[in-house]
């Protein structure tokens, strides 16, 4: 599952067995990325609550452009466990696969709107060379409608995926079959 030491929800004690609890309970199940972080379970901790905060806040942006911000970083950084997870879910959003995997090939081809179009852009250029987003990519986002809130909202997320896709990478944490779907999305 990854290259280092994990503890998983079966052995799990104290603080980690009462953080897995609350996971399972609001997500549906537990996921690798979270079992990988087994040996620091504060960290763990707010690391699920920056997750849900981000991607399940109401307000702002759509579930949907959340989640295309997420395949988007994941495949820029090349994060497969990342990747998966994600197009999944914007697959239970858009409820066409092959969009998605369009997506997943080459943004432009995916049928984007404007609007999608704009997040796309703006998140692959803060994660491929963050300088070179600045004012314009902001100007770029506010020009399709964007407010303040849903920029802040697509910056955040952009970040927390770079975060976490070096997490997984990192550690080699792995989607085996069965680790992909089945969550609340």
């Amino acid at each position: 599952m990854t290259w280092i030491t994990t503890i998983d929800e079966t052995t799990a004690e104290g603080e980690l067995a009462r953080i897995y609890r609350e996971i399972e309970e609001g997500r549906g199940k537990i996921s690798n990325i979270m079992r990988s972080q087994s040996l620091a379970p504060g960290a763990m901790k707010a690391h699920m609550d920056l997750y849900m905060e981000l991607l399940f806040a109401r307000g702002g942006l759509s579930r949907a452009e959340r989640e295309l911000i997420a395949v988007v970083v994941s495949v820029e950084n090349g994060c497969a466990y990342c990747t998966e997870h994600h197009a999944e879910a914007l697959a239970a959003w858009w409820r066409d696969r092959e969009r998605v995997a369009r997506l997943r090939e080459d943004p432009d081809s995916a049928g984007l709107t404007e609007r999608e179009a704009a997040l796309a852009r703006f998140a692959r250029t803060l994660t491929r060379e963050p300088s070179a987003s600045g004012r314009a990519g902001v100007e770029a986002l506010r020009s399709v409608g964007l407010e303040c809130e849903e920029i802040l909202q697509a910056t955040l997320i952009t970040g927390y995926f770079n975060f976490v896709n070096r997490i997984a990478e990192g550690l080699g944490v792995e989607a085996p079959p069965g680790e992909i779907g089945g969550y609340r999305y």
